[in-house]
């Protein structure tokens, strides 16, 4: 069995968590010994393919016509699509019109949550769809000496006596940005850092307007290296992830991989890994996301990050290949 791992235009990709999940599976696909090869014209078995670019959809049909087995990964939906780049909730139903088409090539379908399959049953699929994450890398979230220096260090303006709170994501509304600028003004005893970029031309004028927000508790990092958000996750003190929609929520998994304490909003998508009050605090609206940091601040929220962690092991990249390897062996028997 060789697998042709395809995700078309990775450049475009490669700083999202789209470009991370694929990153992923080759290493998972390496730690299950499953052969794969990154370029078309070689000869394969299974087509795994990634991404909704008209490249990827060609390819599919090409392969479908070949008589080679699809398995469709669905990290994308029209919900999760909503509330991002301008115009995005105008076209929205023609790009969900679009991933149908995609997905409907797939003799078999994967998507990252039990949440997100039953969005894709919702839009009539019925084809086999499975559920597997999108994975974690154990290895590169071993603690780091000194944690809180080092970030010191590239972050002057954070110190050892500062209680930090960190974001991660995109400058999309759908990311909960709007809140935690809110949330910086309205606790200007915490200190608040947000990695992640977007170019300003595509997003509307009220993200613009908050990214470019000057307080002096409040920093926008940009994008960086993995090894410096690996890095924040250990520094800070508390890491939110107020999203409004997603397939899984990669950075919820890199904190519990860090041992980070972190609160993340109250959405389905969180209930298949991610119970409240055990692995994580979860906010229902910005009053809880407020009342939450407070009490971290002060204290008196319970460290959870224990849990967590046994809920990313769990989806540690040996066992996201062997269940890749299950499901190439169920493609390749219909």
């Amino acid at each position: 069995m060789k697998v042709l791992l395809h995700s078309g235009h990775l450049d475009r990709i490669e700083k999202s968590g789209l470009g991370k999940a694929i990153k992923h599976q080759m290493k998972a696909l390496d730690s299950a010994n499953i052969k794969y090869t990154l370029d078309p014209n070689d000869e394969y078995d299974i087509l795994h393919i990634n991404t909704y670019f008209l490249q990827s959809y060609e390819l599919a049909k090409k392969a479908k016509k070949n008589g080679k087995k699809v398995v469709y990964h669905a990290h994308s939906t029209e919900e999760d699509f909503k509330q991002s780049f301008r115009f995005s909730n105008i076209v929205a139903p023609l790009f969900k019109q679009w991933l149908i088409k995609c997905y409907r090539l797939g003799d078999v379908i994967i998507t990252p949550t039990h949440y997100s399959e039953k969005l894709l049953r919702g839009y009539g699929l019925d084809q086999p769809m499975y559920t597997i994450s999108n994975g974690i890398d154990l290895n590169k979230f071993q603690p780091i000496p000194n944690a809180r220096k080092q970030f010191s260090l590239a972050y002057p303006e954070y110190t050892n006596d500062d209680f930090i709170v960190m974001g991660i994501g995109l400058y999309l509304e759908r990311k909960g940005i709007l809140e935690f600028v809110q949330l910086a003004k309205d606790l200007p005893d915490v200190k608040f850092i947000w990695f992640g970029y977007t170019n300003p031309n595509m997003i509307p004028t009220n993200i613009q307007d908050a990214v470019s927000t000057e307080l002096p508790n409040l920093h926008f990092a940009g994008y960086v290296d993995n090894d410096i958000i690996r890095l924040a996750l250990q520094a800070t003190d508390l890491y939110i992830f107020p999203t409004y929609e997603e397939t899984e929520g990669i950075p919820a998994l890199e904190a519990a991989a860090s041992g980070t304490p972190f609160i993340v909003r109250d959405i389905p998508v969180f209930d298949d890994w991610l119970v409240d009050g055990v692995h994580t605090h979860k906010a229902k609206d910005y009053n809880d996301f407020k009342q939450l940091i407070k009490r971290a601040y002060q204290g008196k929220l319970p460290n959870l990050s224990d849990n967590a962690y046994e809920a990313a092991e769990e989806r540690s990249l040996e066992n996201i290949g062997e269940q890749l390897r299950e499901v190439y062996q169920k493609a390749l028997e219909i």
